[in-house]
């Protein structure tokens, strides 16, 4: 006979594992996408993209400027918004190269700075060089500042046209080339 104050033993065993608890499986969590993140991923891909195609294809500097190969450089740059009056023209050609400037239709007189005459000059003092565009032919560069003596004494508040006629120096200035620029004086 069982004693009633003896309480029945409560099977505790799991029949498959020989007595331990099966460890409980984790939830597995549903993947949810966050649509304010999502969007500016987007939009910060979007401008990557712009940035990085822009940098590919932009163009700048000699290359805007279309110069042709016996022009390597001219100053104020080409469709330059903000030249000051007194500002100087320059053209840097290619070696070997010489020529002469036109300004606003004006031809302004080439002077070879080679050709200028330093008798007289002491040590220390300037050269006084004619009011005309300077070549100097060891850097083939054309240099016009205007200046009161000059055929153009400032630039005018406006759009300004510059054509620089340039040839090699084993030819006659009739076979020269041209290129022709402008720049806006504020």
């Amino acid at each position: 006979m069982t004693d009633a104050t003896t309480p029945a033993t409560a099977s505790s065993e799991s029949p498959l594992d020989g007595g331990e608890l099966e460890p409980a499986r984790p939830k597995r969590r549903r993947f949810k996408i966050d649509k304010t993140l999502l969007l500016v991923s987007l939009v910060i891909g979007v401008g990557l993209a712009l940035v990085t195609r822009g940098l590919m294809i932009g163009v700048t500097g000699d290359e805007r400027a279309g110069l042709p190969p016996a022009v390597e450089e001219v100053n104020p740059v080409p469709q330059a918004e903000q030249a000051l009056s007194q500002t100087s023209v320059f053209v840097d050609l290619a070696s070997g190269y010489t020529g002469t400037l036109v300004i606003d239709g004006v031809q302004i007189p080439t002077v070879d700075v080679s050709s200028v005459s330093n008798d007289g000059v002491e040590p220390g003092e300037q050269i006084s060089v004619p009011a005309a565009t300077v070549y100097e032919p060891g850097n083939a560069t054309l240099t016009f500042v205007p200046s009161e003596a000059a055929p153009i004494s400032d630039f005018d508040e406006g759009v300004h046209e510059v054509t620089v006629l340039y040839w090699k120096l084993d030819e006659t200035p009739e076979q020269a080339r041209r290129f022709t620029w402008t720049f806006n004086v504020i």
